[in-house]
């Protein structure tokens, strides 16, 4: 017994049923599209979308089409979505070039009618799942600058999160210039071979107006807008450029270009981009004030060791020592003079130490060093990386005010080579390094001495323990 067809009214529930399961917006229109060719037998069958730039699609047609005749009869269905036209189904090729039939039209119109409330229905998935990607996107973003270290990559790490939630090719930070221009300063373009960090946009231009004002700009093609003026325009198409603003100052620009020819951005996306450039940019300012904040932290820190060691360990030692000094004057001291000279010159020389970690601590932890307790130290920290210790430097003398500059040039250059000398001596297990700006002479002089406790060549005598003494006049 032959299986009969199934009735035209089944086949048509059951395209509604396939029709209206689906979520996402392409899967829909490729059901319509199926579900109308089988209803009616058409050899042919499209959906011609009003506007492609919503689901970046311009047209739906079934899979390997018949060979239809440019003459054949041809259908159109027209697709509502409240009341708007989506599109149009276009059907053609009926067998044996019959004519589409009335009972064929009222079965499609059907069919688009249920297409029409599935396709709404896919919009607002779409908008539900795009609105819920940039809100975690944004969530991310205040995250990652809110917990990361460093501030290097914080504009990066937006422009890199904006850059995947908008589909763009590029995310693109912009900064003021003192010129009144605005310049490319970070950049997410992993597809671009050629940097475009450093572009800028010419103070004048018509978008600067709108971006300085706190307003966004949106691009249909930064190729061919004349708005746009930056080198690198001619490699984009559709692009939004949204001020990053908070606290009521402007503190850069997020930039979201696609390549030419890419699908435009809806308002939609121009709505949600707008509010996470918002919140990017006051989590960027509550970074940049957290940072700050630890910065402070670190520096009234380092001042509150330096105080303690000066008012209590030094004020201690060079009390300890003044009680040793008074001890070996008095009389039946003279056992132990030796050994309470050695105790004197030891605490003169920890007073010394402690006193340059409490310049250290003074120091900027950032940047170059400052005058010539600085360059000093420097070179003694480097130093230890060749001998494997960090030598003990000392500074008698206001050394940072008089010393000048030509002077301490040439000190550094001396200590520098004494340093390396040393840590070239087999056995070296000590060194110490004096500063001393004190002489009191008509021009004055500072003194550079490096001891250290290595093993000397046997031409120069043998033995360990070595001093190199540079002296200069300070005005000479």
């Amino acid at each position: 017994m032959t299986a009969q067809p199934a009735p035209r009214l089944t086949r048509l529930l059951e395209a509604l049923l396939d029709v209206g399961t689906a979520l996402d917006l392409r899967t829909v229109l490729r059901r319509v599209v199926d579900g109308a060719a089988e209803l009616t037998g058409a050899g042919r069958a499209a959906l011609v979308v009003a506007d492609p730039g919503e689901s970046g699609l311009a047209e739906i047609r079934t899979p390997g089409p018949e060979h239809v005749p440019e003459t054949a009869p041809l259908l159109r269905v027209p697709i509502l979505v409240r009341d708007e036209e989506f599109g149009e189904l276009r059907l053609a090729g009926r067998p044996g070039a019959a004519p589409f039939t009335v009972e064929d039209e009222q079965l499609l119109r059907v069919l688009a009618a249920q297409a029409g409330v599935s396709i709404g229905n896919a919009r607002l998935y779409e908008t539900a799942r795009q609105r819920e990607r940039w809100i975690e996107g944004a969530a991310a973003v205040t995250t990652a600058l809110l917990t990361e270290e460093g501030a290097d990559d914080a504009l990066t790490t937006v422009a890199e999160r904006a850059r995947l939630l908008a589909g763009a090719c590029a995310g693109v930070i912009l900064h003021p210039t003192a010129e009144g221009g605005m310049e490319i300063v970070a950049a997410s373009s992993p597809d671009d071979p050629d940097g475009i960090v450093g572009a800028t946009i010419a103070p004048g231009s018509p978008v600067l107006e709108q971006l300085l004002g706190g307003e966004p700009v949106f691009i249909e093609d930064s190729a061919t807008d004349p708005r746009m003026t930056t080198r690198v325009r001619h490699r984009f198409g559709p692009s939004m450029m949204l001020p990053l603003r908070a606290d009521g100052r402007l503190i850069g620009t997020l930039a979201l270009p696609r390549r030419r020819g890419g699908r435009p951005y809806t308002d939609l996306e121009r709505r949600l981009a707008t509010q996470f450039a918002s919140q990017a940019a006051l989590a960027l300012v509550l970074a940049d004030a957290r940072r700050g904040r630890e910065r402070l932290a670190v520096y009234e820190d380092r001042d509150r060791i330096a105080r303690d060691l000066h008012d209590l360990v030094v004020q201690r030692l060079f009390a300890t020592g003044m009680m040793l000094e008074s001890t070996r004057r008095r009389p039946g001291a003279e056992d132990v003079g030796g050994l309470l000279d050695r105790a004197v010159d030891e605490l003169r020389s920890t007073v010394g130490e402690v006193r340059t970690a409490i310049l250290t601590l003074q120091q900027p932890p950032a940047g170059p060093p400052t005058g010539l307790r600085g360059r000093v130290l420097r070179e003694s920290a480097s130093a230890a990386a060749l001998l494997g210790f960090p030598p003990s430097t000392q500074f008698r003398g206001p050394v940072d005010t008089r010393v000048p500059e030509p002077v301490a040039d040439r000190l550094v250059t001396a200590l520098r080579r004494a340093l390396a000398d040393a840590a070239r001596r087999p056995g070296t297990t000590r060194v110490e390094v004096t500063v001393d700006a004190t002489d009191g002479g008509p021009d004055g002089a500072v003194r550079l001495s490096v001891s250290d406790d290595g093993e000397r060549p046997a031409g120069a005598g043998g033995g360990r323990g070595t001093t190199s003494v540079w002296h200069h006049s300070i005005h000479g």
